[in-house]
C-alpha cells in the first residue's frame, strides 16, 4: 500500500545544507539519472539529493528526517535492476557514492575495511594488488560495495565461495531513527543473539544504511583456467551441471549462455568471441595453489562434458582468450539491452537439478506470449538472468504480454521449489510477486521486522515488504 508523506520546504533544505555542507540539490536541479536505475522501469524524483561523506552525516541526514517525518532512498552507483534505489515518494535520496575510501587492510584476520561507496572493481584491483582476492564477483563491477551488500549480490564465483553474505564480517549502520549501530565483528564464529547482521545484509536499504564494511578476503589462487565447452542444445548444457557438481571437483564458476547472446556481445563489444558455432556453451573455471590440482579438476570435467555430449572443450588458457571471454560474459546484460528498445528481467533461482527444465520452459514461454525472451545465467548455483525484450510493441501489447510472461516464470520457479530473486532483489518491481511466493506468514514476519526497524515506515518506502 503506497502512503503520501509530506514534501520537503525551505526550512528542510536550509537544515540539511548545514548538515552536509551544501552538498545538496533540488528538485529540478537532480540529473534525471537519479530518477531511474539501470533498467528504468520505475520512476520518482526526490526532492533533495543530498550527498553524504561520512557516517555522522548520514547519521545527521537520518535523525532529521525522522523528527520530520521525511522519506529517504540511500543511493550507490544505481545499477540495480528492480527500482530498489529509486525514490517513488520524493523525499530525500541520500547519495553515499562519495563514501569510498578503502580505510584498512588488516592481513592477520584476513580482512579489508571499507566504506560503502567503494566500487566492486576497486576493491577487487586493491586485494589483487596485495595478493588477495575478495571472492564475490557480480557482473556489475561499477556497482558499490554497499549496494552489493543491500541486495546480497552472488555472482559469477558463487559455486566455490558463496555469495555476499558469506563474505561480511561486520557492518557499520545507521537505523532510521540515526542511531549508529556495530554489527558482527572480525569473528570467524557468532552465536550470541539474533543476527542483525544478516537480517541487514540483502535488505535493499529497507532496514538500516550500511556505511562501512568490514569483508573476508582470502589468499589469491596461485593458479586458475577456465574451458569453454560447446553443446548442441541448451537442454543438453544445462543437463550437465548437476553431472558436473557431483562429480566431486568444484569449480569456482560455471556459467551457461547461448549463440544469440553471445553474438549481441560481439556487436556491443565490437570483439569476437572464441567461437559461437554452437547453440549452448558452459564457461567454467578453476581455481587452486597448485597447478596440478587446477589442471586435475579442469581435466576432469573436460572428460565428464565429453562424456555427456560436448561438442569439444576450448581451454582458454592465455591472458589474452581469458580477457576475451569473460569480458564478453560480463557484458551480456548491456548487449541484450542494446538489442532492444526497452526491457525487463527475472532473475529467479531454482535448484541446480530443475536448471534445464526452467530454461526450456522460457522457451514455451517466449512462443506462446509473443516475446523475444534470450537469457544467460549461473548454472552452478541454479540463478537464471532471463530477459523480456519489448522489440517495438506498443505499450498495451508490452504490458499485457509482460505482466503473462511474468506470471507465469514466477508460477514455474516457485514449482520448481525456487525464489523470485537470486540477486537482483525485490525492490519495487518484483512485490507482488514475492508476496505470492511466500506467502501471507512469511511477509507478515518481514513486515514485523520491518516496523521494529523503521516504526515510521520512512526508510526506502514501498519497497520488497
Amino acid at each position: 500500500m503506497s502512503v503520501e508523506f509530506r514534501k520537503i520546504d525551505k526550512g528542510d533544505i536550509e537544515a540539511l545544507q548545514n548538515m552536509v555542507a551544501s552538498r545538496i540539490l533540488v528538485a529540478g536541479q537532480i540529473n534525471d539519472d537519479y530518477c531511474h536505475d539501470e533498467l528504468g522501469t520505475a520512476y520518482g524524483v526526490p526532492d533533495a539529493l543530498v550527498r553524504a561523506s561520512s557516517t555522522l552525516e548520514v547519521s545527521n541526514v537520518m535523525q532529521y528526517a525522522y523528527a520530520h517525518e521525511i522519506p529517504v532512498v540511500v543511493r550507490g552507483s544505481g545499477t540495480g535492476l528492480v527500482g530498489g534505489a529509486v525514490a517513488v515518494c520524493g523525499g530525500i535520496m541520500l547519495d553515499v557514492s562519495p563514501m569510498n575510501r578503502i580505510l584498512e587492510l588488516d592481513e592477520d584476520n584476513l580482512t579489508v575495511t571499507v566504506q560503502c561507496g567503494v566500487l566492486l572493481m576497486e576493491l577487487a584491483q586493491f586485494c589483487n594488488d596485495h595478493g588477495y582476492q575478495y571472492c564475490p564477483d557480480p557482473g556489475e563491477k561499477s556497482a558499490t560495495i554497499g549496494g552489493n551488500i543491500s541486495t546480497n549480490a552472488g555472482g559469477m564465483r558463487a559455486v566455490k565461495y558463496g555469495v555476499t553474505r558469506d563474505a561480511v564480517r561486520a557492518l557499520t549502520a545507521v537505523l532510521p531513527t540515526g542511531e549508529v549501530v556495530e554489527l558482527g565483528g572480525k569473528v570467524v564464529k557468532n552465536s550470541s543473539g539474533y543476527s542483525l547482521l544478516n537480517l541487514v545484509i540483502g535488505s535493499e536499504g529497507t532496514l538500516a544504511v550500511v556505511t562501512q564494511a568490514t569483508l573476508k578476503i582470502i589468499p589469491k589462487p596461485e593458479y586458475s583456467m577456465s574451458i569453454l565447452v560447446p553443446f548442441s542444445s541448451m537442454g543438453e548444457a544445462i543437463k550437465a551441471v548437476p553431472r558436473i557438481i557431483g562429480a566431486k571437483v568444484t569449480p569456482v564458476a560455471i556459467e551457461y549462455m547461448s549463440r544469440d547472446v553471445i553474438l549481441f556481445a560481439e556487436d556491443y563489444l565490437g570483439k569476437k568471441f572464441p567461437t559461437h558455432a554452437s547453440d549452448a556453451y558452459l564457461l567454467m573455471s578453476f581455481d587452486g595453489n597448485t597447478k596440478e590440482a587446477v589442471v586435475h579438476d579442469q581435466e576432469v570435467v573436460s572428460d565428464l562434458c565429453l562424456e555427456l555430449g560436448a561438442l569439444d572443450v576450448l581451454l582458454i588458457d592465455t591472458e589474452e582468450r581469458s580477457a576475451s571471454v569473460w569480458s564478453a560474459r560480463s557484458a551480456f546484460l548491456e548487449a541484450i539491452k542494446g538489442s532492444t528498445d526497452l526491457m525487463d528481467e527475472c532473475d529467479v533461482v531454482v535448484p541446480r537439478s530443475r536448471v534445464a527444465d526452467f530454461i526450456l520452459y522460457t522457451h514455451e514461454i517466449a512462443s506462446k506470449v509473443g516475446l523475444r525472451i534470450p537469457s544467460f545465467g549461473h548454472a552452478g548455483d541454479g540463478n537464471l538472468h532471463i530477459y523480456l525484450c519489448r522489440d517495438g510493441l506498443d505499450d498495451c501489447a508490452w504490458n499485457a504480454r509482460r505482466s503473462e510472461a511474468f506470471r507465469l516464470m514466477y508460477a514455474k520457479a516457485h514449482e520448481f521449489g525456487g525464489q523470485v530473486s537470486g540477486e537482483h532483489g525485490i525492490g519495487l518491481d518484483k512485490k507482488e510477486y514475492l508476496s505470492e511466493v511466500l506467502g501471507p506468514v512469511q511477509m507478515r514476519l518481514m513486515r514485523g521486522i520491518k516496523a521494529v526497524f523503521d516504526p515510521k515506515g520512512l526508510l526506502n518506502p514501498n519497497k520488497v515488504v
